[in-house]
C-alpha cells in the first residue's frame, strides 16, 4: 500500500460582517507570528513555541507554525530571505471538524477555530461540486480510508477559500511514465498572454505546438478586480457576489474547460503521450507578484491542471509534474541562462545556440517537456500522508507526486 493526497476545495459562505471581522483579525494575528517567528529566526519548533506561547491565536494554527516555519528557514529545504506580503491561515489537521446535514441548502459545515473557549463559529461551505465525494469520504466517521492532513484559510478576492489535503491510500505501486520507452513527453505552460501553451517532443526537438490564448481569462479577471474595487466600498455584498463569483467566475470556468479539453485532444495525436505539468507545491499567488495575481493568479493555475488531469485519466493520458524553477530562464536547446525583454519573447545568450530568439511560453513548454526522463527529472514517488508542509507552500491543485528532491526547490528558484 502506498499513499497518495488530494486538495479539496471549498469557498466559506459569504460570513457576516461580524463573523468576517473575527476572520481578518485571526488572519492578522496568524501574520504577526508568523513574521515575528521568521525575522527571529526560529529555525526548530521549540523556538517557535517560545514566540507563539500564551499569544492570542488558536492553537490548531500554532501547531502548523511549529512545523512551517523551521521549513521555510531550513537551508536544505524552502531557504527563504524573506516573506511574501500575505498568507494563508495554517491549521494543524486537528481543524478539521465539519458538520454534516443533508437538510441544509449548504450540507457541510466547517468550525472555524479561534482562541480561548467558546469562541469557534460555523460556516457553511460551498464545495467544488466535483469532489463532493471526497468531501463526503472525508468526513464519514465510519470511512477511514480518507483522511485530513493540513488546512489552509486564505483569502480569494472578497472570499474566503479552504483547502484541505485529503490523504488517502492506494494499491498499486507509483511506476514514472517517464520509464517506458518510446513516450511523447507532452508539456504545458499555464501563461497570461497565452493561457495554455503545449509543446511535444520527439527526438528532443518540439514540433507542432498549441497556443490557447488568455486574452478572454485576462479581461474577465479585470472586471472581477474593477468590481470588487468598486462595490466593496459600497457595501454591496450582494451584487458583488452575483457579479464576481456569478456570471464572471461561471465564463472563466468554460475557459478553462476549453482549454484543457484542447490540451488533452492536442497530446492524443502523439505517440504514446504523457502529459508533463509544473509541480506547484510552494509556488503561492504571492509568488508571482499583486498585480499579475489580480489579471489571472494560482487558483486558475492550479484549476487548469486539475481539470488537464481528469480529462487526461478520461482517455488513458498519464500525468507527470516536474519542478518548475528555471523554466522560462533557460533555453530549451542549450539549457543555457537566458532573458526576457518581453513578456512573449526569449533570447538565449550563448552565441553558438541557433535559437536566439524564441516564444517565451513555447520555450518553457519544451523545457517543461524535457524534465521528464529516465535519470530522476520528474518526481519520484514518496508518502505523502504526513501533516507537513512538504516544499514549503500551499497548493490549490494536484499533489499526486511529492519528492525527496522537492526539498532542494528553493524559493528564489521560482520564475
Amino acid at each position: 500500500m502506498s499513499e497518495e493526497c488530494k486538495t479539496l476545495e471549498a469557498y466559506l459562505a459569504p460570513p457576516t460582517q461580524h463573523k468576517q471581522r473575527k476572520l481578518r483579525d485571526e488572519h492578522d494575528r496568524y501574520e504577526t507570528l508568523l513574521r515575528r517567528s521568521f525575522n527571529d529566526k526560529c529555525d526548530t519548533m521549540t523556538a517557535v513555541n517560545e514566540v507563539v506561547s500564551g499569544e492570542d491565536l488558536n492553537w490548531h494554527s500554532k501547531n502548523a507554525l511549529k512545523q512551517y516555519v523551521p521549513h521555510l528557514l531550513d537551508e536544505d529545504t524552502y531557504d527563504a530571505k524573506q516573506l511574501a506580503d500575505t498568507h494563508p491561515i495554517r491549521y494543524a489537521n486537528t481543524a478539521a471538524v465539519f458538520d454534516h446535514d443533508e437538510a441544509r441548502r449548504h450540507e457541510i459545515c466547517w468550525e472555524v477555530p479561534l482562541p480561548g473557549r467558546g469562541t469557534n463559529f460555523w460556516i457553511p461551505l460551498q464545495l467544488n461540486p466535483e469532489q463532493e465525494y471526497w468531501w463526503h469520504s472525508l468526513i464519514d466517521d465510519k470511512d477511514d480510508s480518507v483522511w485530513a492532513g493540513e488546512l489552509r484559510l486564505q483569502l480569494d478576492g472578497d472570499r474566503w477559500v479552504l483547502h484541505v489535503t485529503a490523504n488517502y491510500e492506494v494499491e498499486a505501486d507509483h511506476k514514472c511514465s517517464c520509464d517506458s520507452d518510446n513516450v511523447t513527453p507532452v508539456g504545458f505552460d499555464v501563461g497570461e498572454s497565452k493561457l495554455l501553451v503545449g509543446c511535444a517532443l520527439r527526438d528532443d526537438t518540439p514540433v507542432d505546438p498549441l497556443f490557447v490564448d488568455g486574452g478572454r481569462v485576462r479581461h474577465l479577471r479585470q472586471k472581477q478586480a474593477s468590481a470588487e474595487d468598486r462595490l466593496k466600498s459600497r457595501y454591496a455584498s450582494n451584487l458583488l457576489d452575483d457579479l464576481v463569483w456569478g456570471r464572471w467566475q461561471d465564463a472563466i470556468e468554460d475557459e478553462i474547460e476549453k482549454a484543457s479539453a484542447r490540451a488533452v485532444e492536442y497530446a492524443s495525436q502523439f505517440e504514446k503521450p504523457v502529459i508533463v505539468l509544473e509541480y506547484l507545491d510552494g509556488i503561492t499567488d504571492e509568488d508571482i507578484g499583486k498585480y499579475w495575481n489580480r489579471r489571472l493568479g494560482k487558483w486558475l493555475f492550479s484549476r487548469l491542471q486539475s481539470r488537464i488531469e481528469d480529462k487526461a485519466a478520461e482517455r488513458g493520458i498519464p500525468v507527470e509534474y516536474v519542478y518548475p524553477h528555471h523554466t522560462s530562464k533557460t533555453c530549451n536547446a542549450c539549457q543555457h541562462v537566458g532573458y526576457r525583454p518581453h513578456q512573449g519573447t526569449f533570447n538565449c545568450t550563448n552565441e553558438s545556440c541557433w535559437v536566439g530568439e524564441y516564444q517565451a511560453d513555447l520555450n518553457a513548454a519544451a523545457n517543461i517537456a524535457n524534465r521528464l526522463n529516465p535519470w530522476g527529472e520528474s518526481l519520484p514517488w514518496k508518502s505523502a500522508g504526513d501533516d507537513s508542509p512538504q516544499s514549503g507552500g500551499p497548493v490549490a491543485g494536484p499533489q499526486r507526486h511529492v519528492t525527496e528532491r522537492g526539498t532542494l526547490v528553493r524559493e528564489a528558484d521560482f520564475r
